[in-house]
């Protein structure tokens, strides 16, 4: 059986497919009720995680986890306002109590798809501080509400969403390139402040991609642009494409990866 070394001892190691294996564990996924957000939290209830679906669309995250539970699944919905504490604290304390603990957070909830897109001196400050209340504070928020929780089990997986657009510079979203820029770098400074306590924290960069909000919030011209030519696949990217990354990062394969970038656009970008 092969081996791994650690603290100069070699201990058995696990076979190859156990690794990848994140059945029974509990997750949190924010933004969870549509959009890409649904889509990991149908794929992550099929690889047999224990889901919260949490959402500031009650409505939506119910949908979601009736599905879930309709192919076989486990799941809970949990309305959540991630820029408000006491919801984010109320979100962990569900997840805790209805599951029995906390093993994996997917900061997947941001404001984008209802952003005007337009020239940075057109940005109403009231609009640039609730992006940042959302994409930013959010992320704190709820990183502090799971952490604790994630201390009691001696390990946790966190994996933060960014975007694509901070390696293009993407123009007319200033504010929310700016927050997903800031992502990055909440990511590698928490990663180090935890790595202690055996908690990873990563961020997937994801590129141009073509779930239902997107589609539902851009014009035609816009998504048949010249960006999947520009990708090294050559085609459009999908939810889909993002799904076997994200569970690379929440299963024990990645145990020994963090504070690192994950950049998953077809080749557009050589990162």
């Amino acid at each position: 059986m092969c081996r791994r070394r650690r603290n100069g001892k070699f201990l058995p190691m696990a076979g190859g497919s156990s690794l990848f294996d994140v059945a029974g564990r509990v997750v949190i996924v924010t933004g969870g009720g549509r959009g890409i957000g649904r889509v990991y939290c149908e794929h992550f209830a099929a690889a047999g995680m224990q889901v919260v679906v949490a959402d500031i669309y009650a409505e939506e995250a119910e949908k979601a986890v009736h599905q879930i539970r309709q192919n076989g699944g486990k799941a809970i919905a949990v309305r959540t306002d991630i820029s408000q504490p006491a919801e984010v604290e109320a979100m962990a304390e569900a997840a805790a109590r209805e599951l029995g603990g906390i093993d994996a957070l997917v900061n997947n909830a941001s404001l984008m798809s209802s952003l005007p897109r337009r020239p940075w001196e057109q940005i109403p400050l009231e609009e640039w501080d609730r992006v940042m209340a959302v994409d930013l504070r959010g992320l704190f928020l709820c990183c502090r509400a799971v952490v604790p929780h994630m201390r009691k089990k001696g390990k946790g997986k966190i994996v933060n969403i960014s975007s694509g657009r901070v390696l293009e510079g993407t123009p007319n979203r200033l504010h929310y390139t700016t927050a997903k820029a800031g992502v990055i770098g909440f990511t590698r400074a928490l990663a180090r402040e935890l790595g202690a306590d055996q908690i990873n924290v990563n961020v997937v960069l994801p590129g141009l991609t073509l779930s239902d909000t997107q589609v539902a919030s851009s014009e035609s011209s816009y998504l048949a642009g010249e960006d999947a030519k520009k990708r090294a696949l050559g085609r459009a990217q999908y939810p889909e494409d993002l799904v076997g990354t994200v569970l690379y990062l929440l299963s024990d394969a990645s145990d020994y990866v963090t504070g690192q970038s994950f950049n998953v656009d077809g080749g557009k970008v050589m990162h």
